[in-house]
């Protein structure tokens, strides 16, 4: 079986996010079968919502679809490491694996910070794949902040 990166996917709904003045993240939700299931981008700003982080409008618009507040088999793309939030969001859905690509070593709960899936309150711990994408991911990230300060 060969690997199917999406990447490139969710590096699309972070640029749409971006273009909509919200930091550009992009998530896409790949169903066990290799289907499209769901794809987002941040929409704190435009929602007002602190909570519409790309992660968790795709986990909501794919539960949604599957009428389950699981998703075994289920693999999540994101461009930026899920932050404390996401990752509890990430493992109550049991998806099965997650791919990131940029660090993010002030704000991610994977690797960084908090790293979630390593305490024991974790019920479910996705396989995890860092790296993914990761040049082009902080080159977006770092070009929208460098436009913002300057």
């Amino acid at each position: 079986m060969s690997f199917t990166s999406y990447m490139d996917l969710a590096l699309a709904e972070a640029q749409a996010a971006a273009a909509r003045g919200e930091v550009p993240v992009g998530a896409v939700l790949i169903g066990p079968g290799g289907q499209v299931v769901a794809r987002a981008g941040n929409r704190t700003r435009e929602l007002n919502d602190p909570t519409a982080h790309a992660e968790i409008l795709a986990l909501r618009a794919a539960c949604a679809a599957a009428g389950s507040e699981r998703l075994p088999g289920h693999d999540l793309y994101v461009t930026l490491e899920p932050c404390p939030m996401c990752a509890a969001a990430l493992s109550n859905a049991r998806i099965a694996r997650l791919y990131y690509g940029a660090a993010d070593p002030k704000s991610g709960g994977i690797a960084q910070g908090p790293r979630i899936f390593s305490h024991p309150q974790c019920h479910h711990v996705p396989e995890v794949y860092d790296g993914i994408g990761a040049a082009p991911a902080e080159r977006l990230l770092k070009d929208f902040f460098a436009a913002r300060r300057g």
